[in-house]
């Protein structure tokens, strides 16, 4: 079975986003970007909530992001993707499917096809639904070493208590350290 890697950056005070959705805090350098193209070298699909994947369309396909990181590019352009939404009416980026129901029985359907990983880049919202029917197989939480102050907390909408066992750390030069967890039961 293929494992579901829920992969986001947080300030150190744990936000994923600023207070009006903004991530240009995210302190990503060439030893970031190095393991970001060794970590998408690990999956086939990428998993998405609405509003993550309107970021990411309106960036990996177009030319400046192209240029500025061709590798990066090449790998969210080309890999498959699913969108998870209600409101959406069609997804335009390459390889991406549009699924409005039944999230949590389509990630198991999904999880079960033969396949390299999955993961969930940012997108905490469906994470966290998913997390509620415990399909995240690990857990990669960047800390970026800045106090954001105000913002949209990592776990927002957690109905319980959620343990997790640390099983690997990684530090950059950039002062970000990467954080390994697998559920405290698996």
């Amino acid at each position: 079975m293929r494992k579901l890697i829920f992969q986001a950056i947080t300030s150190v005070d744990g936000f994923f986003e600023g207070p009006n959705k903004e991530i240009d805090w995210h302190n990503v350098d060439e030893e970031f970007n190095n393991y970001a193209i060794d970590f998408l070298n690990e999956l086939d699909l990428l998993l998405f909530g609405r509003v993550t994947y309107e970021l990411m369309v309106s960036y990996w396909p177009k030319p400046d992001a192209i240029k500025n990181d061709p590798i990066v590019a090449s790998k969210m352009n080309g890999l498959s993707k699913v969108v998870f939404s209600t409101t959406m009416q069609k997804a335009d980026w390459n390889n991406t499917l549009l699924i409005k129901e039944n999230i949590a029985e389509e990630v198991k359907i999904l999880k079960h096809q033969p396949g390299k990983d999955i993961a969930i880049l940012g997108s905490s919202d469906l994470a966290v639904s998913l997390i509620e029917h415990d399909l995240v197989d690990e857990f990669r939480i960047c800390i970026d070493p800045l106090v954001l102050g105000n913002g949209k907390p990592l776990f927002q909408g957690m109905n319980r208590r959620f343990e997790l066992t640390l099983i690997k750390t990684r530090e950059f030069r950039s002062g970000n350290v990467l954080l390994y967890y697998k559920p405290g039961d698996k």
